[in-house]
């Protein structure tokens, strides 16, 4: 069996940094969707965040898969929720601090999606959920946070990288720490290895 092509629909260094830790050859293509725009109808019909995750992480591939025949295309995608609350990428400094204000205190979830589309069709999917719940912040607190990360504040859904120095915004965590990164790892290279043969990287004879 010759190796599989693998693409990651994606750009985030996070995940893509996972996959070349585990010793995945793989390009990165990022999908060319509007996720605001296509989780507007979800939110409005209720959809939960697990779901939301889900559907994205199937469009991100299945955009990247209809302009790669014939090559696997690994989608992701993470939502975060608090109670009824749901929360996305902030925009700009402001809206990020006012999440992390929102977060303080309070357990929020993170369900991380990804699945493998090849030729149009979704073969594989999960969703792995983690709850995470963060410490009482006072405002100076986050304005300290936010000015020792800089931009990275603004690159995750919940303002914080936890294997920084957003790991002490935490005092409980539940979960798979490959979910809270964004990519549910160990489920995914355990379909690669039973359904591609991909094992370190290459792949087995058969």
């Amino acid at each position: 069996m010759m190796q599989t092509s693998l693409i990651l629909a994606s750009k985030s260094r996070a995940r893509s940094q996972l996959l070349e830790n585990a010793g995945l050859s793989f390009s990165c293509e990022a999908a060319d969707i509007d996720e605001r725009a296509a989780e507007k109808p979800l939110l409005e019909a209720g959809a939960p965040p697990e779901d939301i995750a889900s559907i994205l992480a199937q469009a991100k591939a299945m955009d990247v898969s209809a302009r790669n025949p014939g090559k696997l295309v690994i989608g992701a995608d993470q939502t975060l929720g608090s109670g009824d609350q749901r929360f996305n990428k902030p925009e700009d400094d402001a809206q990020a601090r006012r999440q992390l204000l929102a977060l303080a205190g309070k357990s929020h979830n993170l369900h991380s999606a990804v699945c493998c589309a090849k030729d149009g069709e979704i073969l594989w999917e999960i969703v792995s959920t983690a709850t995470l719940t963060m410490r009482s912040l006072t405002p100076e607190e986050v304005g300290q946070y936010m000015a020792q990360v800089g931009d990275a504040v603004r690159s995750s859904v919940g303002c914080y990288q936890l294997e920084g120095i957003g790991v002490q915004l935490f005092e409980k965590i539940e979960g798979d720490y490959f979910t809270i990164l964004g990519l549910p790892l160990l489920p995914l290279l355990g379909y690669l290895r039973a359904e591609h043969g991909l094992l370190f990287g290459t792949a087995t004879e058969t």
